[in-house]
């Protein structure tokens, strides 16, 4: 049986340096402030998707995947071990001050010490402000003594890397890499299914209790990539056009997938066509635009901000509208 697409609610985050752009640019209307965090595509414990479309309107995305683990796909579910839940997360991210210093385990240490997988992740740019910038490795080699010298003197940012940031830049951030989103940046995410932080340094902020968030010194010096890493430079990107449309393989690892589509069926009297096969889910984040999403017996609007789950073998799909997509599957 094949099955229909649908839109997903957000879970959301309101720590401290988050801003009000997901409100205002992405249409998110959630009564937080400051609104951080976005968890577009999630069936973790921490922030669950919603659905928001459909005859399962109302219900959680973890339930409905836990009586229909086909919405999966084959490799999906290989890659959770059978367990019918997402091997991946997909954010939207507002830095209104800058994150914390932090590094995520692999997935060795993560299932050993956590219980969860490691974090991988990719980050694509939505909005930076005019010299925005990034944390990305240490600008020369390292060790565990230098690292916890440096976070006790307080001199820990004279040895990291600062990556300049501009719309429509992506980074790859594997385990290990010490970094930090910078203020003035707007990204989404794409991760794996994981909620692991251990954040190195804060700045000394409190919150608006006024508490300081906790460190995780030791465990992200067991971590840690110590080499010297180079400034990102940003990879050669090939679009690849078709009758209605255009896409961009933008990153992929073990876990993920991520395309960038773009739709302009304005000009055409084509449509674009979109199929998920047997393998993978995909999940659909509109970072741009609007656009319609039909079928036989089915039509889905969707509009800047929006996040369609499209499970795996659904009917056979269209696409209409002018539009830009971050397509994620496994």
């Amino acid at each position: 049986m094949r099955h229909s697409p649908f839109l997903l609610e957000p879970a959301f985050k309101d720590y401290l340096w988050g801003g009000n752009r997901l409100n205002d640019d992405f249409a998110k209307n959630i009564n937080a402030a400051p609104l951080a965090e976005t968890w577009e595509c999630s069936t973790h414990p921490d922030g669950a998707s919603i659905i928001a479309s459909g005859s399962d309107k109302g219900r959680s995305l973890p339930d409905v995947l836990q009586e229909n683990p086909e919405f999966l796909g084959s490799h999906a579910l290989e890659l959770t071990g059978g367990k019918p839940e997402l091997p991946i997360l997909i954010k939207l991210i507002d830095a209104k001050q800058d994150l914390s210093v932090q590094v995520h385990p692999d997935d060795e240490y993560a299932k050993q010490y956590e219980g969860e997988p490691g974090k991988t992740e990719m980050w694509y740019v939505l909005h930076a402000r005019k010299g925005a910038r990034l944390v990305y490795g240490f600008n020369q080699q390292m060790d565990r003594e230098r690292v916890r010298k440096a976070l006790s003197s307080g001199r820990i940012e004279n040895f990291l890397n600062y990556a300049p940031v501009n719309t429509d830049d992506l980074f790859f951030v594997e385990p290990g890499t010490v970094h930090a989103i910078g203020e003035g940046t707007v990204l989404a995410e794409i991760q794996t299914n994981s909620n692991i932080t251990y954040r190195l340094y804060d700045y000394g902020r409190a919150d608006k209790h006024g508490n300081k968030r906790p460190l995780h010194i030791d465990k992200a010096l067991d971590v840690l990539n110590f080499s010297s890493s180079a400034i990102p430079k940003q990879p050669m990107r090939l679009l690849r056009y078709k009758r209605g449309g255009a896409s961009e393989l933008l990153a992929r690892c073990k876990t993920f997938q991520t395309e960038r589509l773009l739709i302009n069926t304005e000009t055409c009297r084509g449509l674009c066509d979109f199929q998920t096969g047997g393998n993978s889910f995909h999940a659909l984040l509109c970072i741009k635009g609007c656009g319609v999403l039909f079928g036989e017996n089915f039509m889905l609007n969707f509009f800047k901000g929006d996040c369609i789950f499209a499970p795996a073998n659904s009917i056979p799909l269209k696409l209409h509208g002018k539009a830009e997509l971050l397509d994620v599957s496994c």
